[in-house]
């Protein structure tokens, strides 16, 4: 695992962006959430969380902190919400 100063690489990043991979899953539809990575790749979620907060990036020296919103709490209502539809209705079909 590296720890410090990130070192830019042009060439990965515009490979990144203009990848095969990314057009087709883009134009697919195929993409997940952000912040599902855990539930797509969680091996490679861990490694990319603690890589993002053991290291700094030349962008980091300049951005200024930023919160980021977290959807996770619309996504536990609509499972509840979900659940207990389905609750209701299967117990409509129970009662005569």
């Amino acid at each position: 695992m590296k720890w410090g100063f990130r070192t830019p690489s042009l060439k990965k990043r515009i490979s990144a962006r203009l990848s095969w991979k990314r057009y087709a899953r883009h134009s697919l539809g195929l993409k997940a959430p952000r912040g599902w990575g855990w539930l797509t790749d969680p091996k490679k979620a861990i490694y990319n969380r603690i890589y993002r907060r053991t290291t700094f990036g030349i962008e980091d020296l300049f951005k200024t902190q930023r919160r980021r919103k977290s959807q996770a709490g619309c996504f536990v209502v609509a499972i509840l919400w979900m659940t207990f539809a389905l609750a209701v209705t299967s117990y409509a079909m129970m009662v005569p």
